[in-house]
């Protein structure tokens, strides 16, 4: 079974299980005033991915994921009900099951997690090679309002140009990109030991079980 054939399989297992995408984050840098600055200091870099959705899911006009459903997350969010993250401590590159085939089902579980969470980011990947003024390490120059509007701005667009124009020599740069230098982002998360965080637990195991039990039979 090939690479492909594994992306399928597992479209077709979570599919059945009630997934109904994918989160990450990426950074954009933006300039903001003195007074406003403490509003975004201790939110940069990996490490507060499981503060960041957190905060999504319980503010007032928080992320809603509808009872029953989940989204993938990688390593850097809390495993939950709804947010289902790959086996810590487990490996999960998909250059490594080129050589080794998964050995067991959290392995297959980690490579069909990645297999289908890189797709988010790829979307990342070529919308910032579509607009560099995104990926730009230089300070803006405008105001946070007007920058928020050229983020939301690209993102439409590139929504858009997928439709009708996806540009397939760039996505196969960025999926070069994305399967040759791609890092699991091990940043420690607490351990959030109630209800939501067993249940979590309980639906991944459930999942890669049926994974493996069909993959063996192959």
């Amino acid at each position: 079974m090939d690479l492909n054939d594994e992306v399928n399989v597992l479209r077709d297992n979570v599919k059945s299980q009630d997934c109904i995408g994918a989160l990450d984050g990426t950074h954009v840098r933006v300039k903001v005033s003195n007074e406003d600055a403490p509003r975004y200091r201790g939110w940069e870099g990996t490490a507060l991915d499981s503060r960041i959705i957190k905060s999504a899911l319980t503010r007032n006009d928080n992320l809603k994921i509808p009872q029953g459903k989940y989204y993938l997350v990688d390593a850097g969010y809390m495993n939950r009900s709804r947010l289902i993250a790959l086996y810590r401590g487990v490996r999960y590159h998909l250059k490594e099951y080129s050589v080794r085939p998964p050995e067991n089902a959290k392995e297959l579980f980690n490579l069909r997690h990645a297999s289908l969470r890189t797709a988010i980011e790829r979307a990342f990947g070529v919308l910032k090679k579509r607009f560099p003024i995104i990926a730009s390490t230089t300070e803006p120059n405008y105001c946070v309002d007007t920058q928020n509007e050229i983020i939301l701005a690209c993102c439409i667009l590139h929504n858009y140009l997928m439709g009708v124009d996806p540009d397939e020599s760039l996505i196969a740069e960025v999926n070069e990109e994305v399967l040759h230098s791609h890092r699991e982002r091990v940043a420690p998360t607490p351990r959030e030991d109630d209800e939501d965080a067993r249940q979590g637990d309980i639906i991944r195991d459930s999942i890669a079980s049926a994974m493996w039990q069909n993959y063996v039979q192959m």
